[in-house]
């Protein structure tokens, strides 16, 4: 049985970058650079028959390749911190693409995804790490210029039942449309 789910893949400069961003936190687990993502939908662990409707609905989707901005540090999970994030940009387009994931995910029989969609790219996963040298790492490392890359394409991962962070496994890749370039008029 497959654990899905869909995501944009970050470019090795981008993951370089934020790799430089590692270290500093007592009881961190710094996610490998390979497996660096932004999630749009867990979709969880599924039957075969499921994951390849959901593979096929995915097909459908015809959006413009998107940008995408980091721009930011922050911790998820407030006084009890449990991850390291890098913060993306909430562009209209990416929301709208996650949006009809969601939307096409709950037409083949998806339970609804409980929690709000915050882009981000996990850097590490904590355990009783102290909130306080959180706060300290973020407040020495949490601004940095902003990382800008096009992403164009998502991705269908498949993961094997772990405490997460990968290894993860391309199933299928669905390209974004490249903006056309439009002459004008009349010169």
């Amino acid at each position: 049985m497959p654990r899905l789910f869909t995501a944009l893949e970050i470019p090795a400069s981008v993951a370089e970058n934020l790799a430089r961003l590692r270290g500093g936190v007592t009881n961190a687990r710094w996610i490998d650079v390979e497996n660096y993502h932004i999630t749009l939908r867990f979709i969880g662990d599924v039957d075969d028959a499921f994951a390849r409707d959901a593979a096929n609905a995915f097909s459908f989707i015809q959006r413009p390749e998107l940008p995408v901005t980091l721009d930011q540090l922050a911790a998820f999970g407030g006084d009890k911190p449990r991850a390291i994030v890098a913060r993306v940009r909430p562009d209209p387009a990416l929301l709208e693409m996650q949006a009809e994931q969601e939307r096409l995910l709950r037409r083949i029989g998806a339970p609804p995804e409980p929690r709000k969609f915050v882009p981000h790219v996990t850097l590490a996963r904590l355990r009783n790490a102290s909130p306080a040298s959180v706060a300290a790492y973020l407040g020495a490392r949490g601004y940095f210029p902003p990382l800008r890359f096009i992403a164009t394409r998502f991705v269908l991962y498949s993961s094997r039942d772990s405490v997460g962070g990968g290894p993860y496994i391309v199933e299928a890749d669905y390209p974004l449309i490249e903006p056309r370039v439009t002459l004008a008029a009349g010169g």
